[in-house]
């Protein structure tokens, strides 16, 4: 939904930021990761920030990534240094210092209300408002206004209407698409600024 594979073939790539509203099992990361090692400037780096209430013990963790044998490469490394980051450090280093992972563990919209950092796209949690009420707030979608550019994309795999209009009143431009998966539908835009915003 952030059209990754197509930005990250730009050789002139310094840095890419991504920002993630729920780490879970690391799945996203992964899958992020796996593109972006084989697509991406060897001499460009991933940030990848992730805000998590509630993270996985590391026995949970390696339980559900179990069922991901095709990543068991890229997921060994996370792993072994996953409780470096549950237990208070702040980001660590992986795959030849080609991606920085930082976790924050606690409320999304609190956590991300201290990061300063633009990102160039968002991982927006895919439950719908109904299942994780705490999670869709308008602080929430103001937080990702103050950290977003012109050029920032996100993705989502809920299509809520509460999810439509509070990123569309954030300044996000919205657009439905076909789902992933099970989900019948999904979320993608940009961010165009207040002003613009319909």
């Amino acid at each position: 939904g952030n059209d990754l594979a197509k930005r990250w073939l730009d050789a002139d790539l310094p840095v890419f930021n991504i920002a993630e509203t729920g780490f879970g099992t690391g799945l996203n990361f992964l899958c992020a990761v796996n593109l972006w090692l084989n697509t991406s400037s060897r001499q460009a780096t991933l940030n990848f920030i992730s805000a998590e209430k509630y993270p996985l013990s590391l026995q949970d963790i390696i339980t559900a990534l179990s069922f991901w044998p095709q990543l068991k490469v890229i997921s060994d490394p996370l792993l072994s240094q996953y409780e470096l980051l549950i237990n208070g450090k702040e980001s660590i280093s992986l795959y030849d210092n080609r991606v920085r992972l930082r976790l924050l563990i606690g409320d999304a919209t609190e956590q991300f209300s201290k990061v300063d950092e633009k990102t160039d796209a968002w991982f927006l949690d895919g439950f719908a408002p109904a299942k994780n009420p705490d999670m869709w707030q308008t602080e929430l979608f103001q937080q990702m206004a103050r950290l977003s550019k012109t050029s920032t994309t996100f993705a989502t795999f809920t299509s809520a209407g509460d999810v439509r209009s509070g990123l569309t009143q954030a300044g996000f431009s919205v657009t439905k698409r076909i789902g992933f998966g099970k989900k019948r539908e999904m979320l993608t835009g940009s961010f165009i600024g207040i002003n613009h915003a319909s």
